[in-house]
């Protein structure tokens, strides 16, 4: 019987699904692992990937159909990462054709012929230019006059592709209208690839003793894996530390190397550090890109055209035509874990691909996960530590302030209020973590204590006032601010809390010459305000930074020099087990923001539980001490990374049919042989209903993944073949990192 082929398919089902050669068209075995394919699915067609060829079809000869039509004369998918993918599918145990779709860009994923990337237009400035300050009146207009104008100083032809002009706000209408006036015009000659680096010569500084010996112990391991955890404080110079061994492997022919950020938020300030420092194409990939520009920046990879890759979490399915090195930045982040679908980890996953590369991976964090120590622990990744700051910089002064019994103004208190006042009379910097955005979380009656609850979810809403809304932090829902109470009819409602919202007006009321400048997921949903905010915050153009995590993560501002945070109790009363580590991690991460330039800098630690031993050993011995004593209390009551997890979800309108599923996922759980398998549930979910849906989990305990693994291959078969209701939602969540 004549070969045939296995081909990933997306959809639910979990395994590959054999086809015949297209009819008249190239024998299987001309049709190689990672080619695109278009096949005929059910009713439809679709777009899938060989596996691989087999003369062992496991269904009958008369029941196979035929590929339709081959897609790509070149596999898109090179062999290494098609192994990557296969082993990811089985790890996390989900349907191969949705990890395959995964990783391809939206350009690819449709039923047609692969066409050559298309060119990115790029813009530039006609003699006729006005300079930007004739402006005026027209500001996004003169941004772009003013980004030709950097682009042009930079060196080389003075243009920009789109791509760039992306983080303008409304950058189109601007260009048209500059366009009708003559002052700038279109390019025929297609830009480098986004994001590429123009630069003649590496702008590297001479690295310190650390960073030297990081960079001669990465350089070393070329050509073969090698797990590193660089390990550094806030400050120390991990990116320069990545740059120096990535200038070293690159420019000496080696090949191409991969950055994985945590964040879309960090990715201009990391893109633009790495153009201004390497004289090397690099391209972007992240999820906020267009389909388009994903789609260069893709291919540039894969051809080699790009010789470093900077991206977010699904950047690691990037394919690269010659791999040398992996870098993840800030490897402990939750963002590196899919939370949805696909529910896999990227920083995991950049292991995997680099033993299968055979490159080494360096995971750099200055609080690293409790996971990525036990490896240096057993041997597993080799330590480099950075134990001081770069340039002569101190680390700061972290002070625990304790605020039982002291009156708050909109969660401030008097010490920490006078304390920016005295920055801003220096002219520096202050910058405010409380992780909440919003103005107040919480609204009740005051009369009868009745708190404004979401109709959906058991959460509280939470006032944004600018808006005059309440709003749901979980599904969404909003409505207005009610007069009265709806339990008691009381005209009395108050707020209780303090979130970014609240704690900017105060400050502007209090400090009315202070430049207050919020950063939260609300003040930054407009595309490109999050990379001007952050330029603004670098340049002097504010004076307090009011702000979530997202001005913990990676942030450079060097007139920083205090930091307070206004509220570390919240996350020390989480049920997760997980919770203390976060703390410790954010805490840690956003008072290294404070004093990274020659300022000394000082953190206000603001609490109700000054003796709590997870705040008091961090103030006291720092990030280490705590790590080595939550590992010692991990290893005590079996959670990883002393043991493996599994959760398994369920969710539907009606609690029952959650509960009934889960139910009989136990019994088909205790149908099989389990050794060293403990299996906990059915129970709710911490937050039990979410969306008008009624969620509940099952969770598996190991004592090792190969006992897991074990279990997991026959358990996920049985669950596949239970038959549930229309409305019901489940998923299994490998290795999870909320329990939520």
């Amino acid at each position: 019987m004549a070969r045939v082929l296995r081909v990933a398919v997306p959809g639910p089902r979990r395994r590959w699904f054999e086809y015949l050669p297209p009819a008249g068209g190239p024998a299987a075995d001309a049709l190689p692992p990672g080619t695109r394919v278009r096949v005929p699915f059910g009713g439809s067609v679709r777009t899938g990937v060989v596996l691989e060829a087999s003369d062992d079809p496991r269904i009958e000869a008369g029941r196979l159909r035929r590929v339709a039509e081959r897609l790509d004369d070149e596999p898109s998918i090179p062999p290494s990462l098609l192994r990557l993918l296969v082993w990811a599918a089985d790890y996390y145990h989900h349907p191969i054709g949705e990890v395959v779709r995964t990783a391809l860009p939206a350009g690819l994923r449709r039923a047609r012929p692969a066409a050559s990337a298309p060119a990115a237009r790029a813009w530039r400035l006609t003699g006729k230019a006005a300079a930007g300050s004739a402006l005026a009146r027209a500001p996004r207009q003169a941004a772009v006059i003013a980004a030709l104008e950097e682009a042009g100083r930079q060196g080389g032809e003075p243009c920009l592709a789109e791509t760039r002009l992306r983080t303008i706000p409304s950058w189109r209408p601007a260009v048209r209208a500059l366009a009708r006036k003559g002052w700038v015009e279109p390019l025929a000659v297609p830009p480098p690839p986004a994001g590429s680096g123009t630069g003649s010569g590496s702008k590297l500084a001479a690295p310190n003793e650390s960073q030297a010996r990081a960079v001669e112990a990465i350089a070393a391991a070329a050509g073969s894996f090698r797990a590193f955890l660089l390990d550094g404080v806030t400050g120390s110079g991990k990116t320069e530390v990545y740059l120096i061994a990535i200038d070293h492997l690159v420019q000496s022919g080696a090949g191409q190397a991969l950055v994985l950020v945590p964040e879309i938020g960090l990715t201009p300030q990391l893109v633009a550090r790495f153009r201004e420092a390497l004289p090397v194409p690099m391209s972007v990939v992240h999820s906020g890109m267009a389909s388009g520009e994903r789609l260069r920046s893709w291919e540039a990879a894969r051809t080699g055209a790009s010789r470093v890759v900077i991206g977010t979490r699904s950047a690691v399915f990037t394919p690269l035509r010659r791999p040398a090195l992996i870098v993840v930045d800030e490897e402990h982040d939750p963002s590196y874990k899919q939370q949805e679908g696909f529910r896999y980890s990227a920083r995991d996953l950049a292991l995997m691909r680099g033993s299968i590369e055979g490159v080494p991976v360096v995971l750099g964090s200055a609080t690293p996960s409790l996971e990525t120590i036990h490896l240096g622990a057993a041997g597993r990744c080799r330590r480099l530590r950075l134990a001081e700051r770069a340039g002569g910089a101190r680390m700061p002064e972290i002070v625990l302030h304790d605020v039982r019994r002291l009156p708050l103004v909109d969660g401030l208190s008097e010490r920490l209020i006078e304390a920016i006042g005295e920055r801003l009379r220096r002219r520096e910097q202050t910058l405010l973590f409380v992780n909440r955005r919003g103005y107040a979380p919480v609204v009740l009656c005051h009369d009868c204590g009745e708190a404004i609850e979401c109709r959906h979810c058991d959460s509280r809403l939470v006032l944004h006032r600018a808006e005059r809304r309440l709003r749901c932090h979980h599904c969404g829902a909003e409505q207005g601010v009610p007069v009265r109470c709806a339990a008691c009819d009381s005209a009395e409602m108050v707020t209780v809390g303090s979130g970014t919202q609240r704690l900017a007006e105060g400050l502007s009321e209090r400090f009315p010459a202070a430049r207050v400048l919020r950063i939260d997921r609300d003040s930054t949903r407009r595309r490109g305000e999050l990379d001007r905010m952050v330029r603004a915050a670098r340049d002097g153009s504010a004076d307090v930074l009011v702000g979530t995590q997202m001005l913990a993560k990676g942030h450079d501002f060097p007139r920083v020099t205090l930091v307070g945070v206004v509220d570390a109790d919240a996350g020390l009363l989480s049920p997760d087990f997980r919770a203390p580590e976060r703390v410790a991690q954010l805490v840690t991460q956003v008072a290294g923001r404070a004093g990274r330039g020659a300022l000394a800098g000082e953190v206000i630690v603001q609490t109700r539980r000054p003796r709590h031993p997870l705040l008091t050993a961090l103030v006291r011995e720092g990030y280490p001490a705590f790590a080595a004593e939550a590992l010692a209390e991990r290893d005590t009551v079996r959670l990883p990374p002393f043991a493996r997890l599994v959760l398994l979800r369920a969710e539907a309108p009606v609690r029952a049919a959650s509960n009934g599923f889960l139910a009989a996922a136990r019994a088909l759980a205790d149908e099989i042989d389990r050794p060293g398998v403990e299996v906990l549930g059915p129970a709710p979910s911490p937050m039990e209903r979410q969306g008008g849906r009624y969620r509940a989990q099952l969770l598996l305990r190991a004592s090792s993944r190969t006992n897991l693994r074990a279990f997991l291959r026959p358990w996920v078969e049985r669950l596949a073949g239970v038959r549930t209701p229309r409305e019901l939602r489940w998923s299994l969540d490998v290795d999870p990192i909320e329990l939520g």
